[in-house]
């Protein structure tokens, strides 16, 4: 999902708690991940990993210059003979230290190996993000663990897909303080499509 089309939806979403709610979320993203200097373990469950999620965070880590939002995909079916960047397993989160970030996105139930995981992760000190549906009792688990969560419940206006661009798009957008007398190509962009999309003004 484009600058523009990201624009476009916020405006739908005006009003509603997800903008505000998606917002929250990824500036407690991206203060885990900057403020301890990197260390992002995106890691989904076995039947949907977060493949798209973790393309959007590397655009919105190079588009936004920081790189500390560029994720580690850690995978429930990872081999050694994959490439690099797609063999890291669910050992990693054992392996997880303090300083470093854990989100978790479960479209579905998480399952007993990415809860033991988590635990994992939180007991060394990883700061742990929760996004998700709702819907398995293994995630109210989940979200016990997690120092910050968001839930798309069944019957929300949005579905998690377009939350996690949301997300995302937020974590990148937020990432460079203000900047005086010119603004970002992106910023630019996502203030002309609010323009072409605004009714005429009344001449009366």
């Amino acid at each position: 999902m484009d600058a523009v089309r990201v624009a476009l939806l916020r405006e739908v979403l005006a009003g509603t708690e997800w903008l505000g709610a998606t917002r929250h979320f990824a500036g407690a993203l991206r203060g885990s991940v900057v403020s301890h200097g990197g260390g992002l373990l995106l890691a989904g469950t076995a039947a949907h990993e977060p493949w798209h999620l973790a393309a959007h965070l590397v655009d919105e880590a190079a588009w936004s210059g920081t790189p500390e939002l560029a994720p580690t995909l850690v995978r429930h079916a990872a081999r050694t003979t994959d490439p690099a960047h797609l063999a890291v397993g669910l050992g990693r989160l054992a392996a997880a230290r303090r300083g470093e970030t854990l989100l978790v996105v479960t479209p579905d139930g998480p399952g007993d190996a990415l809860l033991e995981g988590v635990h994992d992760a939180r007991r060394a000190g990883a700061t742990v993000l929760a996004l998700g549906a709702g819907r398995d009792p293994g995630e109210r688990e989940l979200a016990a663990m997690a120092h910050e969560t968001l839930t798309v419940p069944d019957g929300a206006e949005l579905d998690l897909d377009t939350v996690q661009h949301l997300v995302s798009a937020a974590a990148g957008e937020n990432a460079l303080p203000a900047q005086r007398g010119r603004r970002r190509f992106r910023d630019r962009l996502a203030r002309l499509a609010d323009q072409l999309t605004a009714p005429p003004p009344s001449r009366w």
